[in-house]
C-alpha cells in the first residue's frame, strides 16, 4: 500500500496554512457568500455565519486535521487505519469513501466553472462588457455556456492547470502554487476593496454588511395571490448561514484530510483551525466589500444568484472607469480561486490510487485528471442550450444533479459522521493526545464536536432533504 504521497509532508507549518486556505477559499466565498448575505438581508446574515463557522466549522476542521494527521494516509486508508487501531468496525471507512469520490465528483463539474472564470477573464481584457447592456450580457454568457468548443476549451484549460500542479507532488507542485497564488489572491482582493471603496457605493455597503437587521433574519415576507405581503416567522435564513458556514470551509470532501495527513506533529492543530477559518470569513468579507459597492452604485439586485458574476457584473465593469482592467482582476481573482480550491479536490483520489498502485504520482495525476475531466464534460454540455442541455435527472440537469449529490447528501452525511465518529468512536485519550490541547479548550471542542457539530450537521442535511421533498 505504500506510495509516493504516504510520506510526503509540508516543508513548513506556513507552507500547509496557505495551502488549507487555499483549499476553504475558493468560488464560494467571493461568488456564493456575497450573494447569501445578500438574500439574507446583510449584517444579521453575517454575524450569524461568523458564529457558526467557529462554533461549528473550526471543530470540524480539527476533526478532519486530527484524523489526516494521525492516519498519514489518503483519507480512506486514514479511516481504516484508525477504525483498526480503535478496534471500530471498518466500515468507518466509508466516510473516506465518501469524501475521495465526492471530490472527484465536483472536481468534474468545478472545472467547468473554472474554466468559465479563465473565459471571462479573457473577455473583459479584451473589452468585450465595454458597454454591454443587460440582455447583450445575458446573451453573451448564455452564448458561451452553449458553445460545444468554447467550453470545453476552457474546462481543458483549468483541468490542464490542475493536473500540473497536483502532478509535481506535495512540495513541488501544491505549496509553489499556494505560496505564489494565495498572496495573489489577497492581493488582487485588497485592490478591488480598495477601487470599490473610492468607485463604488461604500457607506452604503457598510452599512448592509455590518448593521445586523435582526427582523430580516428571523421573519420573512410572502407575497399573495391577491398582492398583500405578510410576515411570518422563519428559520430559513439562519439555516442558510448554518449550511454555508459548513460548506465553505471544504469539509467532509477529503481534502482537509488529505492535507492534515502531510502534517507534522508540531503543527497545533486547534491554532491552525481557527487561523484558516478567520483567513476564510475574511476573504468572505472582503469579497463582500468588493462586490456589494458596486452593485449598489449601479443600482443592480443584491440578492441575485450565481448569474451576478456573470451576467449582472459585467454590465457595471462596460460603464465604470478603468471597468475593463476591474473586470480583468476580479475574473483572475475567481480563477486564482477556483485553482486552489481545485488542487484540493484532485488530490484525495491523486493520493488514494498512489498509494493502492506502483504507478508515479505523475501518471496518477494525469489519469485521475483526464477521467475528472472527461467526465466534466457531461457537465459544460448540460448548461444553457448545449448538446446534452435536455438531459435530466430527477429533473435536473447533468451539471445540477452531480451538485446536489455532493453538496446535498454526501458531504452533510460524511460531515455527521466524521463529527460522530471522532466524539464518540475514537478513545478521549486518543484525541487528547493527538490534539495537545489544554484541558479546558478541550474540554470546550470534545463538546461542540460530540454534541453541537453533528446535530447542526443533521439539521442541515434534513432540511435540504424536506426543501427537496416540498419543492
Amino acid at each position: 500500500m505504500a506510495g509516493a504521497t504516504q510520506h510526503a509532508h509540508w516543508s513548513s507549518k506556513w507552507a500547509f496554512m496557505l495551502a488549507a486556505v487555499g483549499s476553504a477559499v475558493g468560488l464560494g466565498n467571493i461568488w456564493k457568500f456575497p450573494y447569501e448575505a445578500g438574500q439574507g438581508g446583510g449584517g444579521a446574515f453575517v454575524l450569524v455565519y461568523l458564529i457558526f463557522v467557529f462554533v461549528i466549522g473550526v471543530p470540524m476542521l480539527v476533526a478532519e486535521l486530527s484524523l489526516g494527521r494521525r492516519g498519514q494516509m489518503s483519507p480512506i486508508n486514514s479511516m481504516a487505519k484508525i477504525a483498526r487501531e480503535e478496534g471500530r468496525n471498518p466500515l468507518w471507512s466509508l466516510i473516506g469513501w465518501s469524501g475521495v469520490v465526492g471530490a472527484f465528483i465536483v472536481i468534474s463539474f468545478y472545472s467547468v466553472v473554472g474554466g468559465w472564470t479563465l473565459a471571462y477573464m479573457a473577455k473583459s481584457a479584451m473589452g468585450a462588457f465595454s458597454g454591454i447592456t443587460a440582455e447583450a450580457s445575458q446573451a453573451t454568457f448564455l452564448g458561451y455556456i452553449s458553445d460545444p468548443v468554447m467550453t470545453i476549451v476552457s474546462h481543458v484549460a483549468f483541468m490542464g492547470i490542475t493536473i500540473f500542479i497536483v502532478a509535481k507532488g506535495v512540495q513541488g507542485g501544491l505549496e509553489k502554487a499556494v505560496t505564489l497564488l494565495m498572496p495573489a489572491l489577497f492581493a488582487l482582493l485588497l485592490i478591488l476593496v480598495l477601487y470599490s471603496a473610492f468607485n463604488g457605493d461604500f457607506v452604503t455597503t457598510l452599512d448592509f454588511l455590518f448593521n445586523p437587521d435582526f427582523d430580516q433574519l428571523f421573519y420573512k415576507e410572502t407575497v399573495l395571490a391577491s398582492g398583500e405581503v405578510t410576515r411570518h416567522f422563519s428559520l430559513d435564513t439562519v439555516l442558510q448561514a448554518l449550511g454555508q458556514s459548513f460548506f465553505s470551509l471544504s469539509l467532509a470532501l477529503g481534502s482537509i484530510m488529505t492535507y492534515g495527513s502531510y502534517l507534522r506533529r508540531d503543527v497545533n492543530l486547534g491554532k491552525s483551525a481557527v487561523i484558516i477559518a478567520s483567513a476564510d470569513s475574511a476573504v468572505a468579507l472582503m469579497a463582500g466589500l468588493a462586490i456589494f459597492p458596486i452593485v449598489f452604485a449601479y443600482g443592480l439586485d443584491v440578492g441575485q444568484g450565481g448569474g451576478l458574476v456573470f451576467m449582472t457584473l459585467p454590465i457595471a465593469f462596460g460603464q465604470m472607469p478603468l471597468g475593463g482592467l476591474v473586470g480583468t482582476l476580479f475574473f483572475a481573482l475567481l480563477a486564482v480561486a477556483a485553482v486552489t480550491s481545485a488542487i484540493s479536490l484532485l488530490e484525495p483520489p491523486v493520493s488514494y490510487v498512489a498509494e493502492k498502485t506502483s504507478m508515479s504520482r505523475r501518471k496518477v495525476a494525469i489519469t485521475m485528471g483526464v477521467a475528472a475531466g472527461l467526465l466534466g464534460v457531461l457537465s459544460a454540455y448540460s448548461q444553457g442550450s448545449n448538446l446534452l442541455s435536455d438531459v435530466r435527472i430527477f429533473g435536473v440537469n447533468i451539471m445540477d444533479a452531480k451538485d446536489f449529490l455532493t453538496n446535498n447528501i454526501m458531504m452533510p452525511l460524511a460531515g455527521m459522521f466524521t463529527a460522530l465518529f471522532v466524539g464518540w468512536f475514537v478513545s478521549r485519550k486518543a484525541m487528547m493526545d493527538e490534539l495537545a490541547l489544554e484541558d479546558r479548550s478541550f474540554r470546550i471542542w470534545y463538546f461542540l464536536v460530540r454534541f453541537v457539530s453533528p446535530i447542526a450537521v443533521g439539521v442541515i442535511f434534513v432540511k435540504i432533504i424536506f426543501d427537496t421533498i416540498a419543492g
